[in-house]
């Protein structure tokens, strides 16, 4: 009885030390800005509503706070669904008068078909270069996917060019909440 749970144990080790290196892997190991800093200025081309333009965030800052939001690749499950819940909420971003921007590596191709399939031509998405992310902090480290890939990682910059929310993780589902949320209470802030 003892030699077979001693056996048992050794085949229970490596398959233990396998969960927790595919544990490790599936988590981002980006170290994104921390809320406070300033937010790095950049300029990139987007699309929205299937038209490219240019988006400049010292531009974008100048008409109210910026939910600049990171996600991985267009057309997967959850980059698309968090696409879908951001675009069902524009109203409300729109009436705290957030501006929202969502880049990910994808080409300006692939951006103008999204911006129109997935984000309903409601708000843009933008073309994350590699100075960006690494400027954001956001590269997704992970051995089983492409290199240069962003981490869904959420952030919402105030007027002052500050960072006033950060939120990272690769569910997508309370990055719309929270984001929403920051920027109402900097609007309601801003008329005490």
């Amino acid at each position: 009885m003892r030699a077979q749970t001693v056996t048992m144990m050794k085949r229970s080790i490596p398959f233990a030390a396998a969960a927790l290196a595919a544990l490790f892997l599936s988590t981002p190991l980006a170290a994104e800005l921390q809320k406070g800093a300033r937010a790095p200025q950049f300029a990139t081309q987007g699309a929205m509503a299937g038209k490219v333009f240019a988006f400049n965030l010292r531009a974008a800052l100048r008409k109210g706070p910026v939910v600049l939001y990171f996600y991985p690749k267009s057309f997967t499950q959850g980059c698309t669904l968090e696409a879908h819940a951001f675009a069902e909420s524009m109203d409300r971003f729109h009436a705290a008068g957030a501006t929202v921007i969502g880049l990910s590596a994808d080409d300006l191709a692939t951006q103008k078909k999204f911006s129109t399939e997935a984000c309903r031509n409601t708000f843009p998405v933008g073309v994350a270069t590699p100075a960006i992310v690494k400027a954001y902090e956001v590269a997704l480290k992970r051995e089983d996917l492409p290199a240069g890939l962003a981490s869904r990682t959420s952030y919402v910059i105030g007027q002052d060019g500050t960072i006033k929310l950060v939120y990272s993780n690769m569910d997508y589902r309370d990055h719309v909440k929270l984001t929403l949320e920051a920027v109402q209470a900097l609007k309601a802030n801003k008329h005490r």
